[in-house]
């Protein structure tokens, strides 16, 4: 009954942007990877011409009788190695993996190998050039836009989902509210019914056209309790408190003999006495009352409905067995608005109800049917 829209915007926003920043970060990606193959042809490329640059400065020395002053640079570091990779001349800070032909990088190390006449660069065969560099810039240039992306993908999903669940909150709205008015208005007349009832019994003794009518008032009230515990879901907090489960149920048994004895009907009884568990007592109205009504519902004209109530290896058990049509689709009947037979009335929410209350409640709900021979639904409430 409750449209939550920020919750609703919220949540498929983020599935919104999930979907989109896919969509657009894949192409960022690869445009970021063609910026590193950029950047590493850079390097490359200021490598070779450096190492041009040592070459030049090397030739020009030729076989001077001057001392050859190595050219040294802050950004580069160089090394000369003869044939056998021995060192002749080296700035180098570390020990190179590798000295084929080349451009080479470990790291964040780049250097450039390249090939020496023999016994003309001062007895060297391979000149190393190297540097230190690092993708910083497009990597954190990736992260900015990517975070952008994200952020301006969740603003505008957002917006636009609250503005496009702006009507269907207005529409829940009134009919919550349409609702909500409706079940104060039925319930009045209900009242009225089932106390006029109480009197003319009272007064002039019962009947079979009174329990008819008392049949369908209380009919009425179990489908008006269900929709009146929807409306107030989430919205209100259901008292715990300590409850007679055997005192609890024989009230309820005893408010739906009017309804069963319309079908002629047994309601057969085994409650424990004693038997008090902290619970909810609208929630265990609810669990009780749909059960019971369900049973004699769908229970044959003059069998009976055996109701159960004991203590078993320190858990509650309540069950009840009918003996009637019998359920065809047993994990199709907790759906709401399920109904198997569309002649017995109801709107198919007692049962999607109860098993809404004992998966909140950690209550086992066990259901074993035989059709045209009954079903048997079996609660055990499990002591804390």
């Amino acid at each position: 009954m409750i449209f939550d829209s920020k919750k609703f915007a919220r949540k498929y926003a983020l599935i919104y942007t999930a979907v989109l920043a896919v969509l657009l970060i894949v192409p960022l990606v690869i445009y970021v990877l063609l910026l590193l193959q950029i950047d590493e042809a850079k390097v490359k490329l200021s490598l070779e011409s450096q190492s041009k640059k040592i070459i030049v400065s090397m030739q020009r020395y030729k076989n001077s009788d001057k001392v050859y002053h190595f050219p040294r640079y802050k950004e580069y570091k160089v090394a000369l190695y003869n044939d056998k990779y021995q060192t002749i001349f080296s700035t180098l800070d570390f020990e190179p993996s590798s000295f084929t032909e080349g451009f080479h990088h470990t790291g964040n190390r780049y250097y450039y190998v390249y090939p020496l006449r023999d016994d003309y660069y001062f007895g060297a065969s391979h000149l190393l050039v190297e540097t230190t560099h690092t993708s910083s810039d497009i990597y954190l240039f990736a992260f900015s836009v990517m975070i952008a992306i994200v952020i301006a993908l969740f603003i505008f999903s957002l917006l636009l989902l609250r503005n496009f669940s702006a009507p269907f909150e207005k529409l829940n709205t009134q009919l919550d509210n349409f609702i909500k008015d409706s079940m104060h208005e039925i319930n009045t007349p209900l009242s009225i019914i089932n106390v006029n009832a109480d009197l003319f019994a009272n007064r002039y003794g019962e009947n079979k056209y009174l329990w008819r009518i008392k049949s369908a008032s209380k009919t009425l009230a179990t489908i008006y309790n269900d929709m009146d515990y929807l409306v107030k879901q989430g919205r209100v907090e259901h008292k715990v408190q300590v409850i007679d489960f055997g005192e609890f149920i024989q009230n309820r048994v005893d408010y739906f003999q009017e309804v069963a004895n319309l079908k002629n009907i047994t309601l057969d009884t085994h409650i424990a006495g004693g038997v008090k568990y902290h619970f909810s007592k609208t929630k265990l109205q609810r669990i009780v009352d749909n059960t019971i009504s369900n049973a004699i519902k769908y229970s044959h004209d003059n069998s009976h409905v055996d109701i159960m109530l004991q203590e078993e290896d320190g858990n509650i058990i309540f069950e009840v067995r009918d003996h009637g049509v019998g359920i065809e689709n047993v994990h199709k009947i907790f759906s709401r608005y399920y109904r198997e037979n569309e002649a017995k009335g109801g709107f198919g929410i007692g049962l999607n109800i109860v098993k809404q209350i004992t998966d909140e409640e950690n209550i086992l709900l066990d259901v074993t049917s035989t059709l045209g021979m009954g079903a048997t639904f079996r609660y055990a409430f499990y002591k804390k």
